[in-house]
């Protein structure tokens, strides 16, 4: 039995589908939608399977592979078997209109001490897939969703009870407000807003400073802030791709995470002309090194986010990125994404943003895409193409 009560599970199936509706406004009767689920979320999936077949949606149901599948594959594969590529999975994923995935993992840790080369192997066969998804987003034929379902190994991992764990997703999903989607619907409206003011400053670079880090990042040509876009269920973050080229300082990552069976624990790196020159970490910095280490744009910055703690209502650490990255609690956050970068947030005609001048752009390109967190108090100052400073985040909140 769900430790959410039946009527939030149908109120975070309908989020999950304002959220796909939102990020794809174009989606229509009989168009193709992948429903991804983890076994332990099966509950949440069968409510959403049954909500999008009575919108007139193809829905394709997949359960994602158990921790034992899993781990089997990455341990007892060889190279070539890890550089499979599906013979229609080009065919299969240019097709779909939509895909919604409901992390509900039964380990954390399930491929602890796996080969990270192995990892980082299947990531980049893999990357198609991204590709074929991205390209199909920028033409507006498609659109994506996620969401975190509680299971007890989230809740152990986070160090709360399973009950504490799913009032976390309750309070951040607003799944007790009469009308969970009329609600993002208004967080939508009021970031929208703020979106609009930053984009109108006229910023050159982001300089971001607390008691354990000072990272300046250049924002770059073309570019314009995203966030509340119905890609997450919660999401409060507004970010942008930067110009990865202009990336200097030291960031820092105070809050843990979990990745690819590894626990890994404040993580430091300092950045000269673009690169993470040095990395380090309490706990897992070998890990993080081979993560790195992926392929040529895994050291270089794709994201950069702020999250307002007027909006965001997480306030545990949650061993979740979708969660954590999201945090607001007293100082609100940000967070930088080491990998790839989001094309969408190019500003002019995303249709017409070719690979060549992605490049020319700056404009990261990665088999990795991962989230590194701070939750620290901290001050932001935008230094503006005619020189002028402004403090544009302070206090956990933008000064808008």
């Amino acid at each position: 039995m769900s430790v959410l009560s039946n009527i939030q599970l149908e109120k975070y199936a309908d989020a999950l589908i304002w959220g796909l509706t939102t990020a794809h406004k174009g989606l229509k009767k009989y168009d193709t939608v992948l429903v991804r689920c983890d076994l332990e979320g099966r509950e949440l999936g069968e409510i959403v399977h049954r909500k999008l077949i009575q919108r007139k949606i193809n829905v394709i149901f997949r359960f994602m592979l158990s921790p034992r599948l899993e781990r089997d594959y990455y341990e007892f594969s060889d190279e070539k078997q890890r550089g499979f590529r599906d013979p229609g999975g080009a065919e299969f994923y240019s097709g779909l209109n939509g895909n919604i995935y409901i992390h509900a993992p039964a380990s954390l840790t399930n491929l602890k001490g796996i080969d990270t080369k192995r990892q980082s192997q299947v990531a980049i066969a893999r990357k198609y897939i991204r590709d074929i998804m991205t390209r199909n987003e920028e033409k507006k034929k498609f659109g994506w969703t996620l969401c975190t379902y509680p299971t007890e190994e989230l809740a152990k991992q986070a160090r709360l009870s399973l009950k504490e764990y799913a009032n976390q997703i309750a309070k951040a999903c607003y799944l007790n407000e009469p009308d969970p989607a009329k609600k993002w619907a208004q967080v939508y409206k009021d970031t929208m807003a703020i979106k609009k003011w930053i984009g109108g400053l006229g910023i050159d670079t982001l300089r971001t400073e607390s008691a354990s880090m000072d990272f300046e990042v250049k924002l770059g040509d073309m570019r314009k802030f995203l966030g509340v876009s119905g890609h997450n269920i919660p999401s409060f973050e507004i970010f942008t791709s930067p110009d990865w080229r202009g990336t200097r300082g030291r960031y820092f990552a105070n809050l843990p995470a979990f990745r690819g069976g590894n626990y890994v624990e404040n993580i430091g790196l300092e950045f000269k002309d673009g690169r993470a020159v040095r990395i380090s970490a309490k706990k897992g910095e070998e890990y993080v090194k081979k993560i790195m280490a992926t392929d040529k744009g895994a050291s270089q910055l794709g994201e950069y986010s702020l999250t307002d703690r007027r909006f965001s209502r997480i306030d545990k650490f949650m061993a979740d990125i979708l969660f954590d990255e999201n945090h607001g609690g007293k100082h609100g956050n940000c967070h930088v994404a080491i990998g790839d970068s989001y094309s969408d947030t190019y500003a002019g005609d995303i249709s017409k943003l070719t690979a060549r001048k992605k490049v020319k752009l700056g404009y990261n390109s990665s088999a990795v895409h991962w989230d590194l967190i701070n939750t620290e108090d901290k001050k932001v100052t935008a230094t503006l193409k005619n020189g002028k400073k402004v403090t544009i985040y302070e206090k956990g909140r933008f000064k808008y």
